[in-house]
């Protein structure tokens, strides 16, 4: 079943690419693994997944600390952190996170940059932007996101290659696409206001299992999937 579900899912990813000049190998897949048992991501490394997202530190560890003592193709996979950080776990993000998607405080970027600096590490980190009204939603507002940057784009142990949204749920996708416009037009505003390069400040993560195509339409090219990849292949699901 996740052999099935990765190939729809490619062949959606490649249809949305293509209207946006662009080809799967131009849009990153992140598989999302909150709740999935270990041995389920397991499969997907060997199904050739490169990117693993997790939500919660707690859950994260238990899987980063089980796949470390297996030595299991270490280094063919990198951890994404894509829930909301509390700045008290900041330590255990940067110890295990090759990217932290979900800074949304000076506060935050601050411990992350002190925890970083602990272990001699440049810790990538997208800036989350708020674009839902929804308490739930977490992420910088937008008229306060180029401040938050301009204070943390010269840390010495954070980059910043990107940015992060996360839409409202709607039972049609096509709803979320003001919100990943949204997200585009400031990613581009933040890129001419402090002339980032885009070698360097290129990564646009928008996108779940029921708008990803909608969002790669709109310049996505890092998508966070979950339920679409794991669905029916969880005996728990």
């Amino acid at each position: 079943m996740l052999v099935k579900n990765l190939q729809n899912i490619k062949e959606k990813i490649t249809i949305s690419a293509e209207k946006d000049n662009r080809s799967l190998n131009d849009i990153k897949l992140v598989a999302v693994t909150k709740n999935v048992p270990i041995e389920k991501i397991k499969d997907i490394i060997d199904l050739g997944i490169t990117d693993i997202g997790e939500n919660r530190i707690q859950e994260a560890q238990d899987k980063f600390n089980q796949l470390q003592s297996e030595n299991y193709k270490i280094g063919q996979y990198k951890w994404h952190m894509i829930g909301h950080l509390q700045t008290n776990k900041a330590k255990y993000a940067v110890q295990m996170f090759d990217l932290i998607q979900s800074v949304d405080s000076l506060r935050l970027a601050e411990e992350i940059n002190k925890q970083a600096k602990k272990i001699n590490k440049i810790q990538d980190c997208l800036v989350e932007l708020k674009v839902s009204e929804e308490e739930t939603k977490f992420g910088c507002p937008q008229e306060n996101i180029e401040k938050l940057i301009k204070e943390i784009k010269d840390f010495e142990n954070i980059r910043i290659p990107g940015i992060m949204s996360m839409a409202p749920y709607f039972d049609e996708a096509e709803k979320a696409r003001p919100y990943f416009q949204k997200t585009k037009q400031v990613f581009e505003n933040v890129k001419s206001t402090f002339g980032f390069d885009s070698a360097v400040f290129n990564v646009l993560s928008m996108g779940m299992s029921g708008d990803f195509q909608i969002a790669i339409e709109e310049g996505a090219n890092l998508v966070r999937i979950g339920t679409a990849i794991f669905k029916a292949a969880c005996s728990h699901e």
